[in-house]
């Protein structure tokens, strides 16, 4: 259940982020340069869910490895 939170926390964060920030971002910008023209008008808020998304993916398995190894030392 914290795993989810966490997961959920860091993707709002880094979404918020990447719209605030305005800034071409990897891997955002360039699965919005794969997907072409069809997206430019939303592709700053494409880039920004992908963005979320992969970096959240990212730091929840980061949380996870952490939770495991500390339950492990108990």
């Amino acid at each position: 259940m914290r795993g989810a939170v966490i997961l959920i926390v860091f993707f709002l964060l880094i979404t918020s982020a990447s719209i605030i920030m305005q800034s071409p971002m990897f891997p955002g910008n360039i699965f919005c340069a794969l997907l072409g023209d069809a997206v430019k008008n939303f592709s700053s808020y494409l880039s920004a869910i992908f963005n979320g998304i992969f970096y959240g993916i990212i730091l929840w398995l980061i949380f996870v490895a952490i939770s495991k190894r500390l339950e492990e030392q108990k």
